[in-house]
């Protein structure tokens, strides 16, 4: 094939068996999800006779009831070898374990140019690299643990990343995912406590900086430098509350 042309190719059920899972997967990557998304810890087979729904409805028909499928490929450009800086999901195990600390270095390069959505992508690749090899391992298993122990620092910058983008709801719920495994990770209190903090979650708010202070004492300022600036908010918030109840009774 050369670039522009395009081909089409039909494959019989028996080949396309576990497609549903691939192309789930390939809609993750697409959405900017982690490929892996979803996925429960067995094997293929286990996965396809176990009939668990792929959150798509066709999927999960082609999944029941195989069909044979035709592809409509386009080939786009060719590039040689070495040129291009290859997608995480595409690596083999070793070349992610080998990608990962050049990508973070490369999200906190960007992070520290002020390239948040840079930084974030970068640092998501970084994960997802290191989430794949997990769901290759038991659950609790030193391998695994290991693996996460990798992930959370990674994770933490992805949510200062989201917090500073105002993407509050993804930060609470991945610095919970954190504090679900470690309940004694500051930097998660305190990044879900600042997200707490963004949606009006007050008392939430408040919890969390008091875990950060019981954690670590020498953060005292900068927690009471968030806790007056959420005060702040309240009161201008609870003055135009009023100005605005104010002007409907008054109709």
């Amino acid at each position: 094939m050369r670039p522009g042309e395009r081909a089409r190719f039909r494959c019989d059920a028996k080949h396309v068996v576990l497609y549903p899972m691939v192309s789930k997967s390939l809609r993750n990557i697409a959405a900017g999800k982690d490929p892996l998304e979803g996925q429960q810890h067995c094997c293929s087979m286990a996965q396809l006779h176990s009939h668990c729904s792929l959150g798509y409805p066709d999927l999960d028909e082609l999944q029941k009831n195989p069909q044979p499928l035709i592809f409509d490929i386009e080939l786009l450009k060719v590039e040689p070898p070495g040129s291009y800086q290859q997608d995480p999901w595409a690596m083999t195990d070793e070349e992610k374990l080998q990608a990962v600390p050049q990508i973070h270095k490369e999200g906190n390069e960007l992070y520290r140019q002020g390239k948040v959505q840079e930084a974030a992508a970068k640092y998501y690749d970084a994960i997802a690299c290191l989430k794949n090899l997990q769901m290759k391992e038991q659950p609790g298993s030193p391998d695994w643990i290991e693996l996460d122990q990798k992930i959370t620092p990674l994770l933490l910058n992805y949510c200062q990343c989201k917090l500073q983008c105002e993407e509050y709801y993804e930060v609470l719920d991945h610095c919970s995912s954190i504090l679900n495994k470690y309940e004694d990770n500051v930097k998660a209190y305190f990044k879900r406590a600042k997200a707490h903090a963004a949606v009006w979650n007050v008392a939430e708010a408040q919890a969390d900086f008091a875990k950060v202070l019981a954690l670590d004492p020498s953060l005292r300022p900068v927690v009471s430098k968030q806790l007056k600036s959420l005060e702040a908010r309240l009161r201008e918030k609870d003055a135009e509350d009023k100005i605005r109840f104010k002007g409907i009774f008054s109709q």
